[in-house]
């Protein structure tokens, strides 16, 4: 199922990446904060001042967080609608490199997203429904026991027909309702319109 996932309020973190092996170690040293981003998928924004992570290393710092957001921290759903800020850290001469600041970056994008209220989110389809009359009040039990939103209902000929937004997971196996309620009578078409939220108690049901 095409669920994904997202933050509900703001957030601040710090993801460090040491290592010490003998030899050249690993440095990376990041802090992150989050926040709902409704008009876009992500937005990253640099603010360091002062070189406290040295400009080579700022692509790393963005693509650790990238990488993270493959992945959220509810269900290991795809992360998105998020803007990420980054706000400070620290490098070592000597032991920084890429490789340290992608990891810190994953880090701490993470533990923002477990501060931050995650929550689930999934595909609302815009479904219409072309039905006799006669089949009317029971396509509109059917398609609300699916946790439709019903928009409206028109009039065209002979013909009434349904418009209504159903979450994509509801409507698995629909077509067979549909011609067993209607003996065949009523059509149906379906398209994506946005991502809503999950209902908390649907979102427990998936987390079991």
């Amino acid at each position: 199922m095409a669920y994904k996932e997202t933050i509900e309020r703001p957030a601040k973190a710090r993801g460090r990446f040491i290592r010490q092996s003998g030899g050249r170690g690993q440095y990376g040293d990041v802090t992150l904060e989050v926040e709902p981003c409704k008009e876009d998928n992500f937005k990253f924004i640099n603010r360091i001042v002062g070189g406290a992570i040295p400009k080579e290393y700022i692509p790393a710092v963005e693509e650790g967080i990238k990488e993270a957001m493959l992945s959220g921290v509810l269900a290991n759903y795809p992360v998105t609608n998020i803007k990420v800020i980054l706000l400070d850290g620290s490098y070592h001469p000597v032991d920084s490199s890429e490789i340290a600041f992608k990891i810190a970056a994953s880090m701490a994008f993470q533990q923002c997203m477990k501060k931050a209220k995650p929550i689930l989110l999934e595909p609302m389809m815009e479904v219409e429904i072309v039905t006799p009359e006669v089949y009317l009040g029971n396509l509109i039990s059917d398609i609300s026991s699916r946790r439709a939103k019903v928009e409206g209902i028109e009039t065209k000929a002979k013909v009434k027909i349904i418009t209504a937004y159903v979450p994509l997971v509801e409507m698995f196996g629909y077509a067979t309702s549909l011609r067993s309620i209607s003996q065949g009578r009523a059509t149906s078409t379906m398209q994506f319109l946005y991502y809503e939220k999950v209902p908390d108690n649907i979102t427990k049901e998936i987390l079991i």
